[in-house]
């Protein structure tokens, strides 16, 4: 039998299929669900700095005549999301045995401190900080974005011991030299990329509407890409995110140098049973290429081990036929 282990973010984890933050993992029932069909970890839902923001900016719009009682209900709002998450860490623990992950959505550098520190103290393996900015500001310059991405890594690692992963999105001026920069903080790992909110218009209403939600095959592409440059690059793991559907995809990531993968999409297209399909596809796949172990052969396509490393870095069409 084949070895599906993987090491990631010290983690020892049984197979490379993460699950990712996702309504699939904001219960224990749920992520028991997702253990007895071969998930390798869990990452949560994510605790919404954004969201936490909206509901306290109303509330001291409400009682904005009533300072103290303004800053009691920041402080209520603040506190009772975070409890419900702590709960939610601690049942997840002692309810499954795979490593769980904490996950933080981020847009400011600040208010993530203490909320860290009790992530940890409720058992949590890890922390996933995911950084979530589009850069949509023309009055803003590209080093301001950047600049949030460290502040928030630096001022969580400050607080706490347990492993730190950072995903981000692929809206950088200079990818490769910031996923280096990052790499050297001291973090775990990063996850690329972010998924965002996908945007549609329709066009008999004249309307924007909300898109698909959920991510496609094609999806895998740009993370395929960066994953196989920056495995050679960067001095922390990776984990690959955005259209993997199968076991094919999985294979990929591995071989651009993944350490593991976070599959969302194909679970709420077919079942939690789509992760040991993926499992059993890796397995025959190494069986036919004899390969014991995930290490014999992750990385192996990475542009820092391909013949031809400009490959990767390609970004125009060629004819296939007559000229080039």
């Amino acid at each position: 039998m084949a070895d599906l282990s993987t090491q990631y973010m010290g983690l020892t984890l049984r197979n490379p299929v993460i699950v990712g933050s996702s309504g699939l993992c904001d219960s224990v029932p749920s992520i028991q669900r997702l253990e007895q069909n071969g998930a390798g970890a869990v990452v949560l839902k994510s605790l919404f700095e954004e969201q936490i923001l909206i509901e306290t900016d109303c509330l001291r719009s409400d009682a904005s005549e009533h300072p103290e009682a303004a800053d009691y209900l920041d402080l209520y709002v603040k506190e009772d999301r975070l409890r419900h998450y702590l709960d939610l860490i601690s049942g997840a623990k002692a309810g499954a045995s795979i490593p769980i992950i904490a996950s933080v959505n981020c847009i400011t550098g600040s208010n993530w401190m203490d909320f860290a520190r009790r992530i940890e103290d409720a058992g949590a393996d890890a922390l996933e900080l995911n950084v979530m900015i589009l850069p949509c500001d023309p009055q803003m310059h590209g080093d301001v974005n950047e600049r949030v991405c460290f502040q928030v890594v630096e001022r969580v690692m400050e607080c706490v011991n347990i492993p730190v992963a950072l995903k981000l999105s692929h809206y950088f001026s200079n990818l490769a030299n910031l996923l280096l920069r990052l790499s050297r903080t001291g973090i775990a790992a990063l996850v690329l990329f972010n998924r965002f909110y996908q945007l549609d218009i329709d066009i008999e209403a004249q309307q924007p509407r909300p898109g698909d939600s959920f991510s496609t095959p094609h999806d895998m592409t740009m993370t395929l890409r960066w994953i196989a440059m920056a495995s050679g690059m960067v001095e922390c793991d990776l984990a690959a995110t955005t259209g993997i559907h199968d076991g094919e995809a999985l294979v990929k990531q591995l071989l651009a140098g993944a350490n593991a993968v976070q599959i969302v999409s194909s679970i709420y297209k077919n079942s939690p049973a789509v992760i040991n399909a993926m499992l059993d596809e890796l397995a025959a796949w190494m069986a036919r290429r004899r390969y014991e172990s995930i290490g014999d052969f992750r990385g192996k396509l990475s542009q820092s081990h391909v013949e031809h490393p400009a490959y990767y870095e390609r970004v125009q069409f060629l004819k296939h036929f007559g000229e080039t």
